[in-house]
This record gives structure tokens, C-alpha cells and sequence, in this order.
């Protein structure tokens, strides 16, 4: 016979425990009320605000803890800072000799939305794949005289983050002033030995949230808003930046990916000056510390017009929307997009049809294996609702794709950590240069010129012949498209 079990016991531990219980349940709603008012009042879409509002009534355990996590977006305290830091850098003659004005009459949505000038006198240099990424920053380090400026997303403790780590220690010994930042989620797994090494050799290497810790009572949970740039600057003379991080999968030498594609811009000239503001900026939030870096006098190294856009959630408005939406909007004959993650939002997928519509040339170029999985999902999704409406699909087939790229007509080309998908629009912090000069145009299009003819086009045929089942899981990761 079956042992009946006594639940008197369990019964009198509850009724024991109500009054505790009570105060649990009710600390909850009131944080699902106070989570609620914040949504109402900085709310931007309504149908989102109105998903976390039922949740939050009604499920206020654990909704409210994800909602500190990924709905509390209050970065009042970067946008200070990035005042802070750009109204202390008066602007000098010699800087007002370098701003390409007809540029920035020529593209206003990006300059306005940039907060920054186009600036002229450049040399922009395509960096294809992690050897050439890295053989250049290496020795770009190699020769810094005054300072380092180093960050990335993700910086790992093996065979490229030692060969990092031994030009950065080289130049410290040799009186370089070197400060190195890191995200604390694309980092995680960096040792403290890797720390520590660079520590004792004078190097100053902080995690993106170093003053912001992940559970404070009154602030967001920033695991969610991440530092997504990957930018070198050096003496503030040149720079790099683009979608390589600091990793032997970017040299190709990851078993499972095999070939990694990735595109890296090198700026030499008035440029670098702006990424280097923008790195001063994260310093000052990240640590609460100035950079007081050497500032060159801006030399003229090319012919290049170059616009250094850094965006992010501390942002009033969606800029890398309205910079990307202007663009596409633009475009009369071609408009070529390349991107690892494709999760566009309402906006961004009308803006493509509409230039369908237009008669322009779409291409939007992908991956075609996966790395993270509910996120290649989704993109599946979205991918295939584009060949429906006539977008041309391309998957390359020659290792992953990572780069982030766009070429419009033959006007503009654009290079940097940007993703075609809600997070790099309006969770993480990234990068974009646009670059309204022909060389840079003709260079980007023979690249990618060479990199479709390593991919396959997606047919509609192909869309149609889909199993349903993995059109049902793709569409149901598509609901989780914000927050990818």
C-alpha cells in the first residue's frame, strides 16, 4: 500500500510564513509598479510597452526581474559624460581646417545624428580577414610614441590575445601610455592572469561596467546593454575599427568555422581624433577617470571624408535607425548589405521593400551557418520573408561571415561593429564610418563583388520546399526579434 504522506507539516510552515510571504509578493508588485510607470513614461512603441505592461500585471514574478534586465534602458549617466567630454575639447583652428562642410551638407541625417563632423584628409584602407586585421593594428602598435587607446568586445586569453598583450607590454616598457577596454559579457572568460599581466606592466585595462555593477538597486541591470565597438586608436593619428575582435576564430583558426570573413578599416588622419573622443567617452563613464591623451595637430594623410558614428542606447533617439533608414531611403541603384545577424524591425523592412519597389538593386548578404542559434533563427525568418518580396538573399559558403558593410549607389559606403538587427540599433554601443568617397566606394564594391561570388542566392523555390517544422521554430524565434 502506497505510504499516504502527511502534508500537515508543509501546511504549517506556510501558515507560519504568511506574513513573510506577504511582504515577498508585495515587494514584487510594487517593483512591477514602479517597472511599469518607467515603461509608460519612456515608452517608444506601443506594442512592446503593452507586452511588458500585461506581463508585469499579471506575472509580476519574474517579469520584473527581466525587465530590469533587458527594459530598463537608462544610461542618463553615459550621456552626461558624453557631454562632459565633448564640450571640454574646445575645437582649435587647426581643427576647424579639417571638417569637410559640403560633406555634411550633403549628408545631414548622419552628421546631425553622428554629433560629430565629417572630417577630411584621410586614408581609408580595407582590412580583409583577421591577418590582415591584425598584422596591421600589431604594427600600427608597434610604432605608437604618446598613446594606446585599445577596445574591444570580445578579447580572449589565447594565442592573439598573448600576441595583443606582448606589443601592448613592449610599448608600456618603452613609456607608452596604454588603457585598454574590455565588455564585461563579450569578455567574460578573460582570465585574471591576463589582467594582472597587463597591470603590472603599467597597462590600464577595465571592464566596460567597472563603476556600473550588474544588481544595483536603483540602476539597470546592464548585462543586457553591451559594448559591442572594436576600435584601436593609436597617437591619435590612426585608427581601426570594424567587426574583428580579439580571438583565434579571427584568424580562421577555429576548427568549427574554419575561414572567418571579417572586414576591419584602418583611418589614418583628422579621423582617428574623433575615435579617440569616443574612447574617451567610454573611459570616463567606464572608470570615472579623464584622458588627458596628446592630441596631434590634424595632418591631411589622403583625400577620404570620413564620419565616425558611435550609437547606443544612452542615445535621445534611435540614431542608427534613422542614419540607416536615411540611406536606405536614398538609394536609386544599388544598395548591398552585409551583416552576420539580419533581424530588422517593421521600419527597417518596409524601408527595403520600399526600395524594391524603387527598382534598386537589394542584395543583402549572409551567413550561411550559424553561430549563435536563436538568433540565426530569427535572421532565417526575416531572410526568408525578403525573398518573398523580391529582396535578393545571398549565403556565403566560404567559412562564416562576420563583416558589417554597406555600399549605397555608387555615393557611400559605410564600415563598422553594426549588426542589422534591434540589438546593434538600440541595445548595444557601436561604430560606423561613412565614407561618401568614390575610391573607398570602388574598393568596397570590388570586395563584396568577390564575396558574392562565394555565396548562393536564395530562391523562392527554396523558401517554399521549407519543412514546416523549421519554418514554425524559425517564425517562433522571430518573436523574440528585440531582443536578439
Amino acid at each position: 500500500m502506497a505510504e499516504v504522506i502527511d502534508m500537515s507539516g508543509v501546511v504549517e510552515g506556510v501558515v507560519q510564513n504568511i506574513p513573510i510571504i506577504a511582504m515577498v509578493l508585495a515587494g514584487f508588485y510594487a517593483l512591477a509598479i514602479i517597472c511599469a510607470v518607467r515603461e509608460i513614461t519612456v515608452s517608444r512603441t506601443s506594442q512592446g510597452s503593452i507586452a511588458w505592461l500585461v506581463s508585469l500585471a499579471f506575472l509580476p514574478f519574474p517579469t520584473a526581474l527581466i525587465y530590469l534586465i533587458f527594459g530598463w534602458k537608462h544610461f542618463d549617466s553615459y550621456a552626461r559624460t558624453r557631454l562632459q567630454v565633448r564640450q571640454s575639447r574646445l575645437i582649435r583652428a587647426e581643427d576647424l581646417m579639417v571638417i569637410d562642410r559640403d560633406m555634411g551638407a550633403a549628408w545631414p541625417v548622419q552628421r546631425r545624428a553622428a554629433g560629430l563632423p565629417f572630417l577630411a584628409g584621410n586614408k581609408a584602407d580595407l582590412l580583409i580577414d583577421g591577418e590582415a586585421t591584425f598584422e596591421s593594428i600589431l604594427g600600427g602598435i608597434a610604432e605608437a610614441r604618446h598613446y594606446i587607446l585599445v577596445q574591444f568586445y570580445v578579447i580572449r586569453h589565447d594565442a592573439l590575445g598573448q600576441r595583443l598583450a606582448a606589443a601592448l607590454m613592449e610599448r608600456a616598457r618603452a613609456g607608452v601610455a596604454i588603457f585598454v577596454l574590455y565588455d564585461d559579457v563579450g569578455s567574460g572568460g578573460l582570465s585574471k592572469e591576463y589582467k594582472e599581466r597587463l597591470w603590472a606592466e603599467g597597462i590600464q585595462i577595465y571592464g566596460f561596467n567597472h563603476r556600473h555593477r550588474l544588481l544595483r538597486l536603483f540602476g539597470p541591470m546592464r548585462v543586457n546593454y553591451r559594448n559591442h565597438r572594436k576600435n584601436v586608436v593609436v597617437d591619435g593619428e590612426v585608427a581601426w575599427t570594424g567587426g574583428a575582435n580579439v580571438g583565434v576564430e579571427y584568424l580562421g583558426e577555429d576548427k568549427k568555422f574554419g575561414h572567418w570573413r571579417d572586414t576591419q578599416l584602418r583611418l589614418e588622419g583628422p579621423a582617428a581624433m574623433s575615435m579617440s573622443l569616443i574612447f574617451q567617452e567610454d573611459w570616463l563613464w567606464a572608470t570615472g577617470e579623464v584622458l588627458d591623451v596628446h592630441r596631434p595637430e590634424p595632418v591631411e594623410a589622403g583625400d577620404v571624408s570620413a564620419l565616425v558614428m558611435a550609437t547606443g542606447p544612452a542615445d535621445r533617439l534611435e540614431v542608427n535607425a534613422i542614419a540607416f533608414g536615411d540611406i536606405i531611403g536614398q538609394a536609386r541603384e544599388r544598395l548591398w548589405i552585409v551583416s552576420p545577424y539580419f533581424v530588422p524591425d517593421t521600419d527597417m523592412r518596409t524601408a527595403l521593400y520600399a526600395a524594391v519597389m524603387r527598382g534598386v538593386d537589394v542584395r543583402i548578404m549572409l551567413p550561411g551557418r550559424p553561430d549563435h542559434m536563436l538568433v540565426w533563427l530569427a535572421s532565417n525568418a526575416h531572410a526568408d520573408a525578403m525573398v518573398e518580396h523580391d529582396v535578393a538573399i545571398y549565403r556565403y559558403e566560404k567559412g562564416f561571415l562576420h563583416q558589417k558593410v554597406l555600399l549605397m549607389d555608387d555615393k557611400i559606403a559605410a564600415v563598422g561593429s553594426v549588426n542589422f538587427d534591434n540589438r546593434s540599433f538600440a541595445i548595444n554601443f557601436e561604430m560606423t564610418v561613412w565614407m561618401p568617397n568614390k575610391g573607398v566606394v570602388d574598393a568596397v564594391e570590388a570586395m563584396l563583388v568577390e564575396d558574392f561570388s562565394h555565396c548562393r542566392l536564395v530562391t523562392r523555390t527554396e523558401v517554399a520546399k521549407r519543412n514546416p517544422m523549421a519554418r514554425f521554430i524559425s517564425q517562433a524565434a522571430r518573436l523574440l526579434s528585440p531582443i536578439l
